[in-house]
């Protein structure tokens, strides 16, 4: 099994996951800055030239939610997605999902007007899709909140691949400190962001 990876990107996700289930893969790091995302070997198994993708056998996944969702069916034993046909299945589905679809664009929207020169930021224009994105991340941090109550675990009670999704996404939301005002999802970041497995997936 080999994971194309690069820091900082949705491939962390990915690598987080391989690094919970404890199997063995190996990891091959592209430098974006060089572009090595852009070379003809890399196109072959990446045609947009985007991480991760994860290469097993004849099989070559694209899309971190996607591979994620494989990785925890692969290895059942490992308890890091519910049974099928379980009560949790359907949950454990829609939070993936979610955090996917619906989270990830969001924080992705703060995160492209924290790039833009401080006179765009500034602008009326802008102002106004600011204004517009806090509402929705307000109501879509307000269903993880709500989803999540008291309980450690998003899916019953023990970690899954949901919360590595939705946690890897969440810290970077509080990286853009979009999480001030809502303690109970930082302290969920904050805790399953020490997880021996994170560490070992963001270092080198």
């Amino acid at each position: 099994m080999k994971l194309y990876f690069a820091p900082r990107t949705r491939a962390t996700r990915a690598r987080w996951l391989l690094e919970e289930l404890g199997v063995p893969y190996e990891l091959v790091k592209l430098d974006l800055s060089r572009q090595e995302n852009s070379t003809p070997a890399y196109l072959a198994v990446h045609p947009l030239g985007e991480v991760p993708a994860l290469v097993e056998g004849d099989v070559t996944l694209l899309e971190s939610l996607a591979i994620c969702l494989h990785l925890a069916d692969r290895f059942p034993e490992k308890h890091l997605a519910p049974p099928m046909g379980s009560t949790e299945r359907g949950p454990y589905y829609q939070w993936m999902v979610f955090a996917e679809l619906t989270l990830d664009p969001v924080v992705m929207a703060f995160h492209q007007h924290a790039q833009l020169p401080e006179e765009e930021q500034a602008s009326a224009h802008s102002a106004e899709e600011l204004a517009k994105h806090r509402t929705r991340l307000a109501a879509v941090l307000d269903v993880i909140n709500g989803g999540l109550g008291d309980r450690e675990f998003l899916v019953g009670g023990a970690f899954t691949a949901a919360d590595v999704v939705m946690v890897s996404i969440l810290h970077w939301a509080n990286t853009l400190k979009l999480l001030d005002g809502h303690p109970r999802l930082a302290e969920y970041v904050k805790r399953h962001a020490q997880r021996p497995a994170v560490r070992r997936a963001v270092s080198g």
